[in-house]
């Protein structure tokens, strides 16, 4: 297992764009303006891991064969909670194929339960704790929506670190892998505490969603149901301002120290698009700049169909 996320990670130094987008070199030179312009195109000093740049990765759906641009599309970066979106979807894929039910109990035990405060101070939902019985669809709803830690925890047990990433080299996620929990190494699993951290970039996360968009993350159910808790993310503080109240977006947030992330689907009448934006920095300074930035892409796409 972990030979092969060492290969994992020479694969990832190779990433290609699949062949069913077509590669779009206004929109890669328009999202490069507009990173410039929303002051998130220089490289970034990230404490002790030295220095990082966006990831950016933009799907335009309104063709007959999607388009898709970038700005460094393909730069691995620490994906946050994004990163729970890959593990909900290998457990929905076991759930679908009938190696696990959503509504199984489940006791949360140490050291899994992390949470000491709410991601979303406004979500009326208790904290889980260690020896609380609740089931397998609660924590998925918990992790996407609320980006609960602990249920993380829990669900990458549930689906098992090799199923996840077994589902992520089927798709030629390479150097995506889910490799840590949410919680110290030392409290990791034996091999865990030394693995190298999960990493994605936006290419790969703009292309899992198109998959859910097109119904094609691992079947039409699995697609469905990630698009459903997706729709009900309760994170929408970073790319959604920038976004018209017309619009729906489906969607996972993370963010962590110098890491400021939102992956998702935005529909907005007949203008559909997916994004992908990876920002190193802090919170408090990505935000009005991620809402900057999704205002002039949203903007951008939307005259390309006039």
């Amino acid at each position: 297992m972990f030979f092969l996320l060492f290969v994992s990670q020479l694969l990832a130094q190779t990433v290609k764009t699949p062949d069913y987008y077509q590669a779009d070199a206004q929109l890669s030179n328009k999202l490069q303006q507009f990173a410039a312009e929303a002051g998130l195109d220089s490289i970034y000093y990230v404490g002790d891991d030295g220095t990082e740049q966006i990831s950016l990765a933009v799907i335009d759906l309104t063709a007959a064969t999607p388009r898709i641009g970038g700005v460094n599309m393909d730069n691995f970066i620490y994906p946050a909670s994004v990163y729970k979106m890959y593990v909900a979807a290998s457990v929905l894929d076991a759930v679908d194929k009938q190696s696990e039910t959503l509504f199984k109990s489940y006791i949360v035990t140490a050291p899994n339960a992390v949470d000491i405060s709410k991601e979303i101070a406004t979500d009326p939902r208790s904290l889980l704790k260690s020896g609380d019985t609740v089931n397998v669809n609660y924590l998925l709803d918990l992790m996407i929506t609320r980006s609960d830690n602990t249920a993380a925890n829990c669900l990458i047990d549930i689906a098992g670190r090799t199923n996840i990433n077994r589902m992520m080299h089927r798709y030629g996620w390479y150097g995506s892998e889910v490799t840590r929990k949410f919680l110290k190494r030392k409290f990791e699993d034996p091999g865990y505490d030394t693995v190298r951290g999960t990493e994605t970039c936006a290419l790969h996360a703009a292309d899992f969603m198109y998959r859910v968009y097109t119904g094609k993350l691992s079947s039409p159910w699995v697609s469905s149901k990630m698009k459903i808790l997706l729709g009900a993310q309760l994170d929408c503080s970073k790319l959604s301002p920038g976004l018209p109240g017309s619009a729906l977006f489906y969607h996972k947030t993370g963010w962590f120290s110098y890491w400021t992330n939102d992956v998702g689907i935005v529909e907005d009448g007949q203008l559909h698009y997916i994004i992908a934006s990876f920002v190193p920095l802090e919170e408090e300074i990505a935000r009005p700049r991620m809402a900057l930035l999704a205002k002039k892409i949203h903007t951008y796409l939307r005259s390309r169909m006039e």
